[in-house]
């Protein structure tokens, strides 16, 4: 069992910057990768970056390439998300997820959730 805890999240002009990270607990050495996703009202929830836990592998989405950059501190058991140039419709819910098996992109593939944090993007 894995227990993650999103923190960071608030309201920012566009063209700010947010930093958003996630602490993982728990059983943390049966993680293979760490992500996050997005869900903005009535969307469905979208990956954003993921990072592999041990190699630091990363993978983006392609509308954050660029200005998102995602991290792990090891010794924490953290994974942070440092968000640029913010866009208001980067506006959403984000979430911090877990993946046992891989470095997944799709929501299904991962084991365990975050209770999400509220990022607020204003023009």
């Amino acid at each position: 069992q894995v227990q993650l805890v999103e923190s960071g999240g608030g309201l920012v002009q566009a063209g700010g910057s947010l930093r958003l990270s996630c602490a993982a607990s728990g059983r943390t050495f049966s993680i293979y990768a760490m992500g996050w996703f997005r869900q903005a009202p009535g969307q469905e929830r979208v990956f954003v970056a993921g990072i592999e836990w041990s190699g630091g592998y990363t993978y983006y989405a392609d509308s954050v390439k660029g200005r998102f950059t995602i991290s792990r501190d090891i010794a924490k058991n953290t994974v942070s998300l440092q968000m640029n140039s913010l866009k208001p419709e980067d506006t959403a819910v984000y979430y911090c997820a877990a993946d046992r098996n891989g470095l997944g992109r799709k929501r299904v593939e991962y084991d365990y959730w975050g209770q999400g944090t509220q990022v607020t993007v204003s023009s």
